[in-house]
């Protein structure tokens, strides 16, 4: 297997409190790996440092064989690895071409000339609409962001992300705020968009488990920023007393805290 991102022995401190404590976990190629946990085990500060916006106290992270800490979110999306952060809620006026130019733009190392590229750059105009096509927003090109549906924004969300090319994508809770019935409809479209792109490897930061346990192949369990489990996701869940610690509830009798 070949391993692209990775943290080895990470922690991460706010004075005396412990938001990750000694965490190592891996993420290979052609894999979907979910990271799970109650309220406050220290997901989203996890993802907060592979995606450089916040350094390790102590630890490393690394991604492709090489030490990224320090290295901001547009430096890494440059070297391949992107998160999707909801530009949508930055600029709620954006069209959908629009958003989806501003990451085509970044990744071609451009100037911030969205508008203008979007008129005079052939090339851009058209990756964006290969975006749009990938996510079924084609149709909402000229469509300004904030009058989408909720399932419409968070596909924007995303497909903003798989604009920069990344060989591997973070995704912390992508289906958020959308409705249970369209939520695997949401996660099948995110697994053949990372197909259709290209796309080596995802992390998923979720709480729904049921979307864990239909997409992943393996859950990095964490608890008061501790890695609790690192499994397959069929030994996961053949695990009540796991589940039963990292959710606080069984399978079927409602879902667990998502931070």
């Amino acid at each position: 297997m070949t391993v692209l991102l990775e943290t080895i022995g990470v922690s991460k401190h706010y004075g005396a409190f412990r938001a990750l404590d000694d965490v190592s976990i891996e993420v290979n190629e052609n894999e979907l790996v979910s990271v799970v946990g109650p309220n406050g085990a220290g997901k989203t500060t996890l993802v907060n440092l592979l995606t450089g916006l916040t350094k390790p106290t102590k630890g490393d992270v690394r991604f492709k064989g090489a030490s990224v800490v320090g290295a901001g979110p547009v430096e890494l999306a440059s070297h391949g690895l992107a998160r999707a952060f909801q530009l949508i809620q930055v600029f709620p006026q954006l069209t959908v071409a629009e958003t989806i130019a501003a990451a085509v733009v970044s990744r071609q190392r451009k100037r911030w000339r969205v508008f203008a590229s979007l008129r005079g750059d052939g090339a851009i105009a058209a990756r964006v609409r290969e975006v749009a096509e990938i996510f079924g927003l084609a149709d909402r090109l000229d469509t300004v962001s904030a009058t989408l549906s909720q399932g419409e924004k968070k596909l924007l969300d995303v497909a903003s992300a798989f604009a920069l090319d990344p060989e591997v994508i973070l995704l912390d809770e992508p289906t958020s705020g959308v409705s249970t019935a369209d939520k695997h409809g949401i996660m099948t479209t995110l697994i053949r968009a990372a197909k259709a792109a290209g796309v080596k490897a995802i992390l998923l930061v979720e709480h729904d488990m049921d979307l864990v346990a239909a997409y992943s192949q393996r859950i990095v369990a964490l608890t008061e920023g501790k890695v609790l489990a690192d499994l397959p996701t069929d030994k996961f869940f053949a695990d009540p007393q796991l589940i039963a610690t990292v959710i606080g509830k069984r399978r079927g009798q409602g879902q667990g805290g998502a931070h």
